[in-house]
């Protein structure tokens, strides 16, 4: 046993600091004099500026600027009728593959086929969101979706 290996059986009593950076001294936690210790009149907290002009947005995460439904890339039967050949199976990769669209982040993304456009060809569509109107021509020139 050597002398720094030493420990007292009770540990100092620690005194109660008052006064300028003591805990409960001058005021005791009051404050000061002038506008704050006087009736009426308070000073405008400056936190509450910042916290009204946060958008009252609930539950939205991180970002709240970013919508929480995802849009999907819209792609019009013209634009697939000009890349693709008859008998081929369209597919959000398959478009990528073919630079119709791109991906998202490195994702790929959601995709809706609008019905802009006339179509001779037949296709195959997976995989993807289609509108109404899409849905009429491409069965209509012979081709499937599903």
């Amino acid at each position: 046993m050597q002398i720094n290996n030493l420990k007292p059986r009770t540990k100092n009593k620690k005194t109660m600091i008052v006064g300028r950076g003591g805990r409960r001294g001058k005021t005791s936690g009051r404050g000061g004099k002038g506008q704050t210790a006087r009736a009426g009149h308070k000073k405008r907290p400056e936190l509450r500026d910042f916290i009204k002009r946060i958008p009252k947005l609930r539950g939205r995460g991180v970002n709240q600027n970013k919508s929480p439904n995802i849009k999907p890339t819209i792609v019009n039967l013209g634009d697939i009728e000009a890349v693709f050949e008859t008998g081929s199976i369209i597919s959000p990769a398959t478009l990528i593959e073919k630079r119709t669209i791109s991906t998202n982040d490195g994702r790929i993304p959601r995709v809706k086929i609008l019905g802009s456009g006339d179509i001779t060809k037949k296709f195959t569509i997976e995989e993807c969101l289609i509108s109404a109107q899409a849905r009429e021509k491409v069965v209509k020139a012979g081709g499937s979706v599903k």
